[in-house]
């Protein structure tokens, strides 16, 4: 048996590719479906079956790309309408050379979540592995708030059903491979593993010690953020996504193809957040690259066209994929040279003022100055600097006229990233006296100052 993890940085995404005797399967592939045919090849293996474990909410499903390259059928749960592919319910089984899977329904995540189940019929007739999509993963479990709060105690005593009466009886043995890892917005506390056991889980996992109720109490006092483009993921994720068949082609802009086209995109400047600082061009997005697959679905249009900027444009392919992987398709180019040629050729630049948390802690106090925390509610619920005003970084847009544009406006987030990307924003909105506490609450936290909580 072969079982290959394939990462999706910053979606913190898993996807897998197992097969056995010349024939495989992929699991919640992503929409760059190149890895999983570089590994049918790696392996002599021919991709025979694709699985989706529910119609997910944070990235476009590769299932059609795939199947379009390899030929192989999709199969969903039989609980959603999906527009494509084949149904599949609780029992049914399948197949790839020696290994047998065995579907299991899992819902709570989602109505639809099923679970895949893994025997090694070559070794023994024990189930070996789960795939557990975004119902169990390491040190959490799944967040049951999408459908809305009148949802909420029904998700999480479904949730709770799946996880006690079809996975922790399944043995502590049994390897769980789960669809995110930390990071992820679909689990609040993931632990950074690569995998996990049921037995591992059962004896650190926090949920899973818990009661029935006291499960339920916690998901319905969870505070997670929902990003606007998990509405669009759910339509192409069920309906069926555009297919590429090759990652979009950008062209190299020119400054005078830039400025020209400057009017009707969006300029994204994909460097970190100091470089940003120190210099940028006026009207632009900051986004840090890693940044892209979560914080591009918060602050960018589907309907206008993408131009990047960077520092030398050694990672654009990499920037593509982040983009696709959400959804946007409408890239069209980046600025040649990157930012160097731009400050090389002697065009304007606009700067945002960096403070130390110790230029942040002596001015604590001072009436001119307006602290903005855009960290998520949870977050701040952990503990915030005294004095500071809260509105999360993916909101702002939509509540700067809670920002006041008489004060110098001083924002942190955990590390100085989200900070960065609400400091552009508002120098796009017109907001000239805008500084980042770099290092921000992490750096806050080493330099011995307190926090406060309500």
């Amino acid at each position: 048996m072969i079982l290959e993890i394939i990462k999706s940085e910053g979606l913190a995404h898993k996807s897998y590719f197992i097969g056995s005797n010349g024939e495989a399967a992929v699991i919640d592939p992503r929409r760059d479906c190149d890895s999983y045919v570089y590994y049918s090849k790696k392996h002599d293996m021919q991709i025979t079956h694709i699985f989706e474990t529910h119609c997910n909410e944070d990235y476009v499903t590769g299932s059609m790309e795939l199947s379009k390259r390899v030929g192989a059928p999709i199969y969903h749960s039989k609980n959603l309408d999906f527009a494509y592919g084949n149904m599949v319910e609780d029992g049914d089984k399948f197949k790839i050379g020696e290994i047998q899977m065995k579907v299991i329904e899992t819902p709570g995540h989602t109505y639809e979540s099923l679970s895949l189940l893994i025997k090694d019929k070559t070794i023994s007739e024990d189930v070996y592995i789960i795939f557990t999509g975004d119902t169990l993963f390491a040190g959490e479990v799944g967040r049951t708030d999408l459908y809305g709060d009148d949802k909420r105690e029904e998700m999480a005593g479904k949730l709770y059903d799946s996880l006690h009466n079809k996975i922790m009886p399944l043995g502590d043995h049994v390897l769980v491979f789960p669809a995110h890892g930390s990071g992820s917005v679909c689990g609040k506390d993931i632990r950074e593993s690569e995998f996990t056991t049921v037995g591992y889980e059962k004896k650190t996992n926090p949920m899973l010690q818990k009661t029935k109720e006291g499960f339920i109490d916690s998901k319905l006092n969870e505070k997670m953020v929902k990003a606007p483009y998990f509405k669009k993921m759910e339509v192409y994720n069920k309906d069926g996504a555009p297919l590429l068949c090759r990652l979009p082609y950008l062209r190299p802009l020119d400054i005078k193809e830039l400025k020209e086209s400057a009017e009707t995109s969006q300029l994204v400047d994909v460097r970190m957040a100091a470089s940003f600082a120190g210099g940028h061009i006026p009207g632009t997005l900051n986004i840090w690259k890693h940044g892209l697959t979560y914080f591009a679905g918060w602050m960018l249009s589907y309907n206008r066209p993408i131009i990047i900027i960077d520092e030398n444009n050694e990672h654009i392919d990499e920037i593509v994929r982040y983009l696709i992987r959400i959804g946007y398709d409408n890239i069209y180019g980046y600025l040649a040279g990157g930012f160097t040629h731009w400050a090389n050729s002697g065009e304007e630049i606009k700067k945002i003022d960096t403070w130390s948390v110790h230029e942040l802690k002596e001015r604590q106090n001072d009436k001119s100055i307006f602290i903005l925390d855009v960290r998520e509610i949870g977050e701040r619920e952990e503990g915030y600097i005294k004095g500071s005003h809260h509105i999360y970084v993916g909101d702002l847009k939509n509540h700067l006229d809670e920002v006041p544009d008489d004060k110098y406006i001083v924002i942190y987030c955990d590390t100085g990233n989200r900070a960065s990307i609400a400091a552009s924003v508002l120098k796009i909105n017109g907001y000239e006296e805008v500084a980042n506490v770099l290092g921000s609450i992490r750096a806050w936290k080493a330099a011995g100052y307190s926090l406060v909580k309500d």
